[in-house]
């Protein structure tokens, strides 16, 4: 749900429509009365309006509210801006992939390294395609999806994806319509792919938030339009995209390089390698400590070491010898 103060979106109780700190603000505010003039209501029997913009304040006239509404945006926008660092700048638990949900390993954000099945959408990883791959050869089974269990040809053709993809947007499956829209860039059709991955933004997909924030950058499908790269690129790292974060570092880097090394360490404990590389380069010229190095270079091999099992290292072992076999 959004404050209706500062339109953050913010966890919320059905009963309570504003944020904490619009509450506090706008509770000051009542007792101190006209927020213009400081008339009390209780003692001058006066009928208060509260601001129709923000409903953080209240004025005893239309005068009063027109002197006050310059000071009050500006007040509301700072604390807007800060709510939104908050959000920004606060470490998502894991990468927007999660975990594969066969093994519920997390996946690796090295997403050559799992694979998305159109028949149901679902992301899995490599090690639990090659164990399923295993036991329908010993069983002698049809070959079928690892998680829904339809049956898929084998190979499958870019037809009979495109059909099941089409099925799952007709759905209003967010992880097809971003496919669909990779599928129409591909083609060169950048202005269905723009429609295609803002319904599928809308609807949260965290890729789909990445994907549009290039088409802004580079005028694909839409107008230019460099506060909707920035906007999108940080719905995506708020959502736990590794590489969206990374490149908000990069942007920042000229401009501010404490919320650049912010971006980057954040990036970093979630397994980027890049981010860990600019973590480096700015210990050595001194403007990251020991301590915050090291303490990102551990969670950054704690995030990969997680997406590690037995299964996955036996997958990547039968891709690299089929490589050397062709």
């Amino acid at each position: 749900m959004l404050c209706r103060s500062c339109c953050l979106g913010v966890q919320l109780t059905d009963d309570v429509h504003y944020c904490k700190g619009c509450v506090n603000m706008s509770e000051e505010n009542v007792e101190a009365g006209c927020a213009s003039c400081g008339v009390a209501e209780e003692v001058d029997d006066i009928k208060f309006t509260e601001c129709s913009d923000y409903d953080l304040v209240r004025h005893c006239s239309d005068a009063c509210q027109r002197e006050h509404t310059p000071q009050h945006q500006q007040e509301c926008k700072k604390r807007a801006d800060q709510l939104r660092d908050e959000l920004l700048f606060k470490q998502p638990e894991s990468s927007h992939l999660g975990d594969c949900p066969i093994c519920m390993i997390p996946l690796s954000i090295d997403q050559t390294k799992a694979s998305t099945w159109t028949c149901c959408s679902t992301v899995i990883c490599k090690g639990c395609v090659y164990v399923n791959g295993l036991r329908e050869r010993e069983e002698k089974l049809q070959h079928s999806c690892p998680f829904c269990r339809k049956p898929t040809p084998t190979p499958p053709t870019a037809e009979q994806c495109d059909k099941q993809t089409m099925k799952r947007v007709a759905a209003n499956d967010p992880v097809a319509m971003n496919r669909k829209g990779m599928q129409q860039y591909e083609k060169g059709d950048y202005r269905s792919a723009f429609e295609y991955y803002t319904k599928a933004a809308e609807l949260g997909d965290v890729d789909a938030q990445f994907n549009l924030a290039g088409l802004y950058e580079f005028g694909k499908g839409v107008e230019k339009d460099g506060g909707k790269v920035i906007h999108y690129l940080e719905e995506a790292a708020i959502g736990g995209h590794a590489s969206a974060r990374h490149i908000l570092g990069l942007i920042e880097w000229n401009g501010s390089t404490e919320r650049a090394l912010k971006h980057f360490i954040i990036a970093a404990k979630l397994g980027d390698n890049d981010s860990i590389k600019m973590l480096m380069d700015a210990f050595k010229n001194g403007l990251v400590s020991k301590d915050d190095l090291a303490s990102a270079l551990r969670a950054h091999q704690a995030a990969v070491d997680a997406t590690k099992s037995p299964q996955r290292e036996a997958a990547e072992g039968f891709e690299r010898r089929k490589r050397m076999k062709y």
